[in-house]
């Protein structure tokens, strides 16, 4: 359930209020956008879950020490908080973890019932091909397509999250897509 920009600042003046069902209401709605970014990001589902829940716990922890005046929504606020924790994640983990969006116990499988079988392969092959690249990307560009096309976030927000302006969050996303197009390509020489 995805809210409207009313209800999400009515949402985000209720925590500014530092209203718990409010919180428990955010938590129940980004609950799963966050898990499935911070697990892009670092490719353990343990971890992930771990790191989702500290994500939450800092943003409770933000409301209840802050006035929250700095962000414009509630999502990119949640969102800029993960993507600390998941640089946090990496300084303290540094040489330790080798990532991988697959793991042996949990692959990443995006179906739509809707679609044939040999459709349904080549979008596998698509989908694996497009995530090997992504991790060859440098990490900015790497972000940028995550949020904008995995987590379908705004320019906007993404600015945001980023602190970055509007149109430097344009160019790098083109800038992204192109890197990725050029890897892709040389995967078809």
């Amino acid at each position: 359930m995805k809210l409207n920009i009313f209800e999400e600042k009515i949402l985000f003046s209720r925590l500014k209020s530092k209203d718990k069902e409010a919180f428990i209401k955010a938590y129940d709605l980004y609950i799963d956008d966050i898990y499935r970014f911070v697990y892009f990001k670092i490719g353990h589902k343990e971890e992930a879950q771990d790191l989702t829940s500290q994500v939450f716990l800092k943003t409770w922890n933000h409301i209840q020490t802050n006035s929250l005046t700095d962000h414009k929504t509630l999502r990119s606020l949640i969102y800029k908080i993960a993507r600390n924790a998941v640089v946090d994640y990496y300084r303290e983990n540094s040489g330790k973890i080798i990532s991988s969006l697959n793991d042996e116990n949990n692959e990443i499988s995006i179906v739509d019932a809707n679609q044939n079988l040999a459709r349904q392969m080549e979008i596998n092959h698509d989908f694996s091909l497009v995530e090997k690249k992504l991790s060859e990307l440098k990490d900015e560009y790497n972000e940028v397509i995550v949020l904008r096309y995995i987590e379908e976030l705004s320019i906007g927000e993404i600015a945001d999250i980023l602190d970055k302006t509007k149109g430097n969050v344009r160019i790098l996303t083109y800038r992204a897509l192109k890197a990725l197009k050029e890897l892709m390509g040389e995967n078809e020489k």
